[in-house]
């Protein structure tokens, strides 16, 4: 993308509010850090990052060399439902004077966290646009609850799988505000692993470790079911204990419900068990190193089932908290556990595994992707964003264009002697009808249809219809709808092929059933015979300046001309194998005829159903239409049948 015109750089506010959400926003930080010239950088803190019980990891931001603009203490202590509800509340009430002050041109919030709900809620109620970072994901909780509340909250969404992409389009959202860029914390996993780490294992583990030989826990409190959750962490800590592996215990998150795992873990001694070491933080990159490098993963973080399968390292999710989750073949699921035995079961099954590394989430350039589409934003669109909502029923407001106007379109009739184009409107009438003499050549023909068509959208804008298409052919009727194939060609049922060394058609093969039976082909034979002196019977003239056609073969036929007669027959015989044709291919259940010689042919075309259809379509109906104009109203409901249509 292009520098903008006005070169004015997009100010950029990126909010974090716990080590998780700051592992997935950094590299965009990073990224946007490196490119001066296009951004202004301003960084919120708050949330759980300033609170020393999880590990002041505000500090790893100031060790990443990023100026922190504001520091927001927004999270009330009691780790209960009511906490967060508070937390929440104290965010909205903090969050205005930081917006007035820094004046963003976008913020970029990331997940789905109780404290991202309400920086989008204070952004989307003062105007500044919304960047949201891994919408469209399902997980099992509340989260999913947040994190499409956020989604509706936002302006633009970058998401890191297809799956989720489609979430986003199901949901409404803009296809056009929608990236798929993959996770941005995958641009350092995919480098990270050949990096040194056994310095890495010994500072968190102890020096007598060994890679593929110890465990990493994380497990973090479920708030729509406490209690439960609890009671899979004891059976998890108890599990461990018996399977005699060292292992990495990190601290839940500040969730409702992480104060009682907390005591759970004190209680059963973690802290000062000899297989266990306990920590409140491990910094991303080291994170990254001991997950990569571990015999198994256990507990229900997204990292387990999101950044884990990069490496290929096993992983036990215990648990609903991430259930809806895309995964790789590396993770076991364990949704329910009533004693330690299962989960027991699954550590045997699954430690010191090594399975192939899953890119679901990322190939490594999620950041350049998402900095040209931070470039690629106009401020000057509308602010207020557009839902695609399908259509589902009319709206009942009135507009005075729309009562004015009336809904229409061009019908074409390409008869033997005559090109007919018409207005019709929704209401099946004929509001004005060109006719012109059928030219001689292809070319001729189709000038002159486009010409009639200029000339009838011209005076339709003078009587007030709006023309919403050009129709032009047959129709297959389908469930009360129209057939219009996939390229709109559907029903061309004039060019079916009824002999293979039949006549030359206008299609430019030959044999099919317009070459027979169509006014044009008829037209021909007429001449034939009368260039012969063979069409003429007693009783009939045609006048010097009045060309022959298609009715005058009919009339001869009418007073006994055997030629015309036979030509007659041998079109209808055409039209009803094709007819045949539909019906094995179809399966109809009435076959109806229009056009002026649809009269002359009916009875020969019951014939040949009657001679070569099996009998299990045999029984169909074949009917005359009785429309004034059947052709130019067939040709006007393609068009008028699709442009309306409501897709449910």
């Amino acid at each position: 993308m292009e520098k903008k015109e006005n070169n004015r750089k997009l100010r950029v506010c990126v909010a974090t509010c716990n080590r998780a959400d700051y592992s997935k926003l950094a590299p965009i930080m990073f990224g946007i850090k490196m490119e001066p010239e296009f951004f202004e950088l301003d960084v919120v803190v708050l949330g759980s990052h300033l609170i020393d019980d999880y590990g002041n990891t505000y500090r790893m931001i100031e060790q990443d060399d990023f100026d922190i603009n504001t520091r927001l203490h927004t999270i009330v202590r009691g780790e209960d439902e009511a906490a967060m509800v508070e937390s929440v509340g104290l965010a909205l009430v903090k969050l205005p004077d930081v917006l007035n002050r820094l004046k963003p041109d976008i913020m970029i919030v990331h997940g789905d966290r109780f404290d991202a709900l309400a920086l989008a809620t204070s952004a989307a109620l003062m105007n500044i646009r919304i960047l949201h970072i891994e919408g469209g994901e399902v997980s099992g909780t509340i989260d999913d609850s947040i994190r499409h509340a956020i989604t509706k909250l936002a302006h633009y969404h970058v998401c890191c799988t297809r799956s989720a992409e489609q979430h986003l389009i199901s949901m409404c959202e803009d296809h056009d505000r929608i990236l798929l860029a993959g996770c941005p914390s995958y641009d350092k996993l995919l480098s990270a692993k050949n990096k040194d780490y056994m310095s890495i294992i010994r500072m968190w583990l102890g020096d007598d470790v060994k890679p593929k030989d110890y465990i990493v826990a994380l497990q973090h409190p479920v708030t729509t079911d406490i209690k439960h959750s609890i009671k899979m962490f004891e059976l998890t800590l108890d599990a461990l204990i018996s399977f005699n592996k060292r292992t990495l215990v990190l601290f839940p998150n500040i969730d409702a419900g992480s104060k009682e795992m907390v005591r759970v873990m004190r209680k059963k001694g973690i802290e000062h068990h000899p297989n266990f070491r306990a920590v409140k933080h491990v910094p991303f990159d080291q994170f990254i190193q001991l997950v990569a490098h571990a015999g198994c993963m256990i507990g229900n973080s997204s990292c387990g089932v999101r950044e884990v399968g990069a490496f290929g390292t096993p992983v036990i999710n215990l648990g609903t908290r991430q259930i809806g989750r895309e995964t790789g073949e590396n993770v076991l699921h364990v949704r329910d556990a009533d004693t330690q035995d299962k989960i027991l079961q699954a550590l045997h099954l699954q430690f010191g595994k090594q399975y192939p590394c899953s890119k679901i989430y990322g190939d490594g350039n999620a950041v350049p992707r998402i900095l040209k589409f931070l470039k690629s934003i106009d401020l000057q669109e509308p602010l207020q964003k557009k839902f695609c909502f399908p259509p589902v029923k009319d709206n009942i407001s009135q507009d005075i264009d729309h009562i004015l106007e009336t809904l229409s379109a061009l019908a074409v009739d390409l008869g033997g002697t005559n090109l007919r184009v018409a207005i019709v409107s929704m209401k099946g009438e004929i509001v004005k009808k060109y006719t012109q003499f059928n030219p001689k050549t292809y070319e001729e023909r189709i000038n002159l249809i486009l010409q009639m068509c200029v000339e009838a959208a011209a005076e339709a804008v003078k009587l007030n219809c709006r023309i919403l298409g050009v129709g032009i052919g047959g129709g297959i009727i389908h469930q009360h709808e129209l057939i219009h194939g996939s390229s709109f060609c559907a029903a061309e049922l004039g060019h079916i092929v009824v002999s293979l060394d039949g006549p030359d058609c206008s299609c430019g093969s030959h044999g099919c059933i317009e070459a027979y039976a169509s006014g044009m082909a008829l037209q021909r034979e007429a001449k034939k015979l009368h260039d012969e002196d063979q069409l003429l019977v007693e009783g009939m003239s045609v006048p010097k300046d009045e060309a022959v056609g298609a009715l005058h073969l009919i009339q001869a036929a009418k007073l006994g001309n055997a030629k015309a007669q036979s030509i007659l027959r041998t079109a209808a015989t055409a039209l009803g194998l094709g007819v045949v044709n539909i019906l094995h291919t179809m399966n109809p259940s009435l076959v109806i005829l229009s056009g002026v010689l649809a009269s002359h042919y009916i009875h020969t075309v019951k014939d040949i159903i009657r001679q070569q259809a099996l009998s299990s379509v045999q029984d169909v109906d074949v009917v005359v239409s009785d429309l004034v104009e059947p052709a130019l109203l067939g040709a006007a409901s393609m068009v008028l049948d699709y442009t309306t249509r409501r897709i449910y």
